[in-house]
């Protein structure tokens, strides 16, 4: 297989660079992430409407751009660069995700269009309140009397303060279902303070709250599109790990001690080396977990875990190193380091730990526990 980017690809990423150096500076990213919604409105606006981030995925007869999970992988990789807060990993990954994976064409037609433009923020509430995303129960309990009624509590519901499509992972009596939430009026919605403020997180309650079935018998779609979420998870931590590296490379040249900048020492370059090499092999899994995703792989499952297992263990890593090559200020509020080392450990806790990711990839390459 060729990872090598396609000119359109490759103009994507120069794209939302050149876009994001201009209004996601450190100043903006901080103003985002403290605003009423957690991200830059007139950002996403931006780049939604411009250059279309929220369709990639989305096939163009719902108003989509018509491309992959490739694409959105690209994008996320850009926007963890730039540590810039946005809805993207709820609405056009998770929420986008069980809207295709689940196949309801009615629902299909009404809620995609929106979220392709950007103007409908959706989010898929899915935690159990031990903070697990399951595939084989929820916390959340849907019952039938004349019409689907949701009850029950959903945690760390990315963007879900403000969300307004929600789609629910709930229990049936016949097992697990995706569902379309009608009412999201009713529903009582808690804002959960986040280790990175550049992500928004909600606790959502259920009390006999109306919904639409997606599809009742959901475990195998949960299972695939809590890997396409583990792939954008991936693309964002290797963005974010890149962005470590070159803050501390830049850094290393301009810090003086003994008289020398500081990466002229030895010692310090083989720990940067190493902060490469790590960089490098967390977007390689990245980007093969993506091209599984985005081209309906088989292999998905497998490429995955592994992406999830690495790449947060490497963005702790490049986080933990980024915060000691550059001293005493990586631990001030002023210095963009704190955001990475917050965005690492954070990242590493969504949709499952590294080593329960090691542990299913094991068990999926039947060489036992990891």
């Amino acid at each position: 297989m060729d990872f090598s980017l396609t000119d359109e690809q490759n103009e994507l990423v120069k794209t939302l660079h050149a876009v994001l150096e201009r209004h996601a500076g450190s100043a903006a990213v901080r103003l985002g992430a403290e605003s009423e919604l957690g991200y830059d409105k007139e950002l996403w606006r931006r780049l939604a409407e411009e250059i279309g981030v929220a369709s990639l995925a989305i096939p163009e007869e719902y108003g989509g751009a018509g491309c992959s999970w490739i694409e959105t992988g690209l994008t996320l990789e850009v926007l963890g660069y730039h540590l810039a807060p946005s809805p993207l990993l709820a609405s056009g990954v998770l929420a986008t995700a069980a809207l295709l994976e689940a196949g309801d064409a009615d629902a299909k037609e009404r809620l995609l269009p929106g979220i392709a433009e950007g103007s409908s923020i959706a989010t898929l509430a899915w935690a159990t309140q031990q903070g697990q995303w399951e595939t084989t129960r929820s916390d959340i309990t849907a019952t039938y009397h004349e019409q689907w009624m949701l009850n029950g509590t959903a945690t760390l519901v990315l963007d879900g303060q403000y969300a307004d499509t929600v789609l629910a992972v709930a229990s049936t009596p016949a097992g697990i279902g995706l569902f379309d939430v009608l009412d999201t009026q009713s529903i009582g919605r808690v804002n959960t303070p986040a280790m990175d403020t550049t992500l928004s997180f909600a606790t959502l309650n259920f009390e006999n709250v109306a919904a639409r079935p997606l599809l009742l018998d959901a475990t195998e779609t949960l299972e695939r599109i809590r890997d396409i979420a583990l792939v954008a998870r991936a693309c964002l931590q290797a963005g974010t790990a890149r962005r470590g590296l070159d803050m501390t490379v830049e850094y290393s040249t301009q810090r003086v001690q003994f008289g020398r900048q500081i990466g002229s020492f030895q010692a310090l370059k083989h720990r940067m080396a190493d902060m490469l090499v790590q960089v490098e092999t967390a977007r390689t899994a990245a980007w093969a977990a993506a091209w599984s995703a985005g081209t309906g792989a088989s292999d998905l499952p497998e490429r995955a875990a592994s992406a999830a297992a690495w790449c947060s263990d490497a963005l702790e890593h490049i986080a933990s190193e980024c915060v000691q090559l550059h001293g005493g200020i990586a631990i001030t509020w002023e210095h963009d380091a704190q955001l990475l080392f917050k965005r690492a450990h954070a990242t590493a806790q969504l949709f499952g730990q590294a080593r329960s990711h090691r542990q299913r990839l094991g068990t999926l390459l039947g060489i036992g526990a990891a």
